[in-house]
């Protein structure tokens, strides 16, 4: 992409935005021009924009003329996708095929941000090419989500597979809530399904450095940090860094029954994108680590 240029990150849409915010932060903190959206959370220096409006989105693109758009905005949880599968289609799968015919059209570069959901969990690790089965409907809309980007002739678009994501606002915070009860309350805490919680820090610091990489790049690049984590692993970790007991919450191993579908193991393979030659490399910092610095900082 060059030294500097036009980025646009699509920051919120559905839920939080939490990694949408890193990556607009990360672009901003280097020589590139920055424009930020969002719809229902549009506050500071970001631009409210309803990407499902065409018309209106397509005059936000023809005036600031990206060079590359990171389109992070989405419904990234799988329980309201199950009752609203118009609204997560919409949001998951029509928005990201139109914003590829923009990309096609004003010849930027899309990101599209999918998920390792887009996987069933039975026979990991996945890489780049391994066949899409996604259990739910969560991880159907990313997967068509993929397909209608990449269906789009003549446009540069890479999709970005990311598992888990966790930070100081993130869906692990969950957990320290659970952790932090020390009122006598018991709870069974899943230690069936494996999951690599990936700070959104580091995918974020990723894709800076990725634009910056002045080759072609491959249409499927996978994301992840490394390290293993059920959600009671990760319960008894946040017990140790609070020096906290978790003796009320006990490790449940069998599969789940009656909620939202969940794969079990959908490990991405980051081979190929250690192999891309990205400057400083995946750069994942380690999940016990960062909590102890972040959970230090706040008490």
């Amino acid at each position: 992409m060059g030294c500097t240029a036009q980025v646009v990150v699509t920051v919120q849409m559905g839920a939080s935005g939490v990694l949408g915010s890193a990556v607009y932060d990360a672009f901003r903190t280097g020589p590139h021009t920055v424009l930020g959206l969002a719809h229902s959370r549009a506050a500071g220096s970001l631009v409210r924009v309803d990407l499902t409006q065409v018309d209106d989105t397509r005059r936000v693109f023809e005036e600031f003329k990206p060079d590359w758009v990171v389109h992070c905005a989405a419904e990234r949880r799988p329980d309201v996708a199950e009752r609203d599968p118009g609204g997560v289609t919409k949001l998951n799968v029509d928005v990201p095929r139109q914003l590829a015919m923009l990309a096609k059209d004003l010849h930027f570069t899309l990101v599209y941000i999918s998920t390792d959901y887009v996987f069933d969990g039975s026979s990991p690790p996945y890489h780049p090419w391994s066949e899409p089965n996604p259990l739910q409907l969560y991880g159907k809309s990313k997967r068509d989500g993929e397909i209608a980007v990449l269906s789009v002739d003549s446009a540069t678009v890479i999709v970005l597979r990311v598992p888990v994501l966790q930070n100081s606002d993130s869906a692990v915070n969950i957990l320290l809530d659970v952790v932090e009860d020390q009122s006598g309350k018991k709870y069974k805490m899943d230690h069936y399904a494996t999951r690599y919680p990936t700070n959104v820090l580091d995918i974020a610091s990723f894709l800076v450095r990725l634009s910056d990489l002045n080759k072609p790049l491959p249409r499927i690049i996978h994301y992840s940090a490394p390290e293993p984590f059920t959600k009671y692993d990760m319960c008894v970790i946040f017990a140790k860094i609070l020096g906290l007991p978790h003796q009320h919450i006990a490790p449940d191993d069998s599969p789940p029954s009656g909620a939202t579908p969940r794969p079990r193991d959908c490990r991405l393979s980051t081979k190929e994108t250690e192999e891309l030659g990205v400057e400083g490399g995946l750069g994942c910092r380690k999940f016990e680590e960062w909590w102890i610095g972040y959970l230090n900082a706040v008490q």
